[in-house]
């Protein structure tokens, strides 16, 4: 008789594989959700801090990019935060700022702060090394600006595409000029006209100003109004102060909107 060859226990083993497996998935995914958990929880936090610096309405929307966060948290620098808040009114009658529909950004580049102090809400001594601000003026509040002066209405914010982008000496340098066109209706002896008109934004003390070289009517019979809609839309437009308190730097046409940025070094989180 031939000797039977017992059988290995494969079964046994490829169970145990298995099992394995699962638990370090498992094990992963109960991981992530942690670290996303503990985020969450850092940005509730950062969120409440900056709805009262920015003197917001409501909570601003804060992400903390870069995973695991849990890591950044150990070291107690977090490398990229991002604050978003939209439709933020500012009015200040001393400084005569009275904007209603603004976009408020800030980047903050390594957010210098411990995990406990983070999730107690206690930031008192929280350190950003550098702030990147931005705000955008969009097209409502450029509408109602410019009817304080002449009735416009539907005015729309483009970059002018004519205008060849120059090269700047230096390419870091922050850009304080930007070509843009604005198109809208006006209303002359009660005809609805179409204008078109092209000029420029500066930066002019911390503030846009437009300045309008061109304009194109769809009636050239009244071309004779041409300076007087030039200087109705010679509009400077100054909404205060940027994120933090920073300097205003460069400015941009969007389209849909004016931007205008600047960044600060070496600011606390939240006023001591």
């Amino acid at each position: 008789m031939t000797a039977q060859t017992p059988a290995r226990p494969r079964k046994k083993k490829s169970r145990r594989g298995k099992f394995l497996v699962i638990t370090v998935i498992v094990l992963g995914v109960l991981l992530v959700a942690a670290d996303f958990a503990l985020a969450a929880a850092g940005e509730y936090q950062i969120a409440q801090r900056m709805r009262e610096k920015l003197q917001l309405n409501e909570d601003p929307a804060v992400r903390i990019n870069g995973f695991p966060f849990i890591l950044q948290a150990l070291r107690g620098d977090y490398q990229h935060v991002e604050i978003r808040a939209y439709g933020v009114p500012i009015r200040n009658e001393q400084q005569g700022v009275d904007l209603r529909d603004l976009d408020v950004e800030a980047d903050l580049l390594h957010t210098r702060v411990e995990l406990a102090d983070l999730l107690a809400g206690n930031v008192s001594k929280a350190t950003i090394d550098t702030v990147k601000g931005s705000v955008r003026i969009k097209a409502m509040d450029l509408n109602r600006l410019a009817n304080q002066v002449t009735p416009f209405d539907k005015l729309s914010i483009e970059p002018d595409n004519r205008v060849a982008t120059q090269t700047p000496a230096d390419p870091k340098a922050p850009k304080t000029t930007a070509a843009v066109k604005l198109s809208g209706q006006t209303n002359v002896a009660g005809k609805v006209i179409t204008l078109t008109a092209y000029g420029q934004i500066a930066l002019v003390s911390g503030a846009i100003q437009i300045n309008i070289d061109d304009i194109e009517l769809d009636d050239a019979s009244l071309k004779q109004i041409i300076p007087q809609l030039r200087q109705a839309l010679a509009i400077k437009i100054d909404p205060g102060t940027l994120p933090f308190s920073a300097t205003p730097t460069a400015v941009e046409v969007e389209s849909g909107a004016f931007k205008l940025s600047g960044e600060i070094a070496d600011v606390p989180l939240v006023q001591r």
